[in-house]
């Protein structure tokens, strides 16, 4: 007999352990484990195609041209989308841990790095994928939808930082008590104006209807458990660590620069024709919103130091610069 085999002895004792496992669980609940365990008899085996669902995946995209690289743009959205739930999973626990430790923390932090990670370096996909052609044509069959509308990203912004850090800087900013006021001052709103008039458009105002309470109740959820609550509550009982800080520095970066810089770099191959710069499909000014530069957007502010501040992106630009040169 090999060392690690169970006897059949053993196995039926494990069986009948587990049988009455059940049945106490079953009992709890009112129900007859009997009627359970027929119904686990007459059950299928569970196939990979049916877990993911995979038939249903494959017919979510729905082009509204017949140009075949319109495949590739909404594929690779749909996929930012669940890296967007994945990092908002990790968010999600950190926020609702009652006796979260930094180490836990910080392992959450860093699974939600990994992904957004992965996240920027896809944007190859959108980059050299696509041809620029075929985009500047059935991208006009998408007004006024834009990647501005999505609802995961702000949430993400939500869990990662105070709202106030979110906001714009204004007389009128000052006076908003309430996460519902705030919510008016959102420094993205800037990026959703109309270039000629600086009025909403109707990509914003589409947005607003349908996700602006969600985001709202989601400001009030987090306003005491967000990242940034819960890195000060370990920093003010000594509990933090340098090697936390510093993932809490790169989610900062990935979100606030790499992933802004990325979507710019996609921005500008496929939207850029001298002498004149092509409008995003909602009508947003993506020249003003997007470049980190014009923000110096942090979600963690006493993480850096003023020269750091000062150079917010620049590390980024010249190793893309670098890369460009190899290439």
């Amino acid at each position: 007999m090999r060392p690690n085999s169970t006897s059949p002895a053993d196995t039926e004792a494990k069986i009948q352990e587990l049988i009455a496992q059940l049945g106490d669980k079953y009992a709890a609940t009112g129900q007859d484990l009997v009627g359970y365990l027929e119904g686990l008899y007459h059950a299928n085996f569970l196939s990979y195609w049916n877990y993911v669902h995979l038939d249903t995946l494959l017919t979510l995209q729905t082009p509204r041209t017949d140009f075949p690289d319109e495949n590739i743009f909404i594929i690779y959205h749909q996929i930012s989308e669940l890296y967007f739930k994945l990092v908002l999973l990790e968010l999600g626990q950190i926020a609702d841990k009652s006796d979260l430790g930094a180490e836990e923390f910080e392992m959450r932090v860093r699974r939600a790095n990994n992904y957004v990670r992965h996240l920027i370096d896809s944007f190859s996909v959108m980059y050299h994928g696509m041809e620029q052609d075929q985009f500047l044509k059935f991208r006009m069959a998408l007004l006024p939808a834009s990647g501005f509308q999505s609802a995961q990203f702000r949430m993400i912004e939500i869990a990662a930082t105070d709202f106030d850090l979110l906001l714009l800087p204004s007389e009128k900013q000052a006076d908003a008590e309430t996460i519902a006021d705030k919510f008016k001052h959102l420094y993205w709103l800037q990026g959703a104006t109309e270039l000629a008039t600086g009025r909403k458009t109707y990509t914003l105002l589409q947005f607003e209807k349908k996700y602006a309470n969600t985001l709202i109740e989601m400001g009030e959820k987090y306003a005491t458990r967000n990242l940034r609550k819960r890195w000060q509550e370990l920093a003010g009982k000594g509990k933090t660590t340098e090697s936390l800080k510093q993932a809490l520095k790169e989610f900062d970066t990935h979100m606030n620069v790499s992933w802004r810089l990325m979507h710019l770099r996609s921005a500008v191959q496929y939207l850029h024709k001298e002498p004149e710069v092509i409008a995003a499909t909602g009508g947003t000014n993506w020249q003003q919103y997007l470049p980190p530069k014009f923000q110096k957007r942090s979600f963690y502010p006493e993480l850096w130091n003023a020269d750091e501040m000062q150079e917010w992106g620049k590390d980024w630009i010249v190793e893309m610069l670098k890369q460009t040169n190899k290439a």
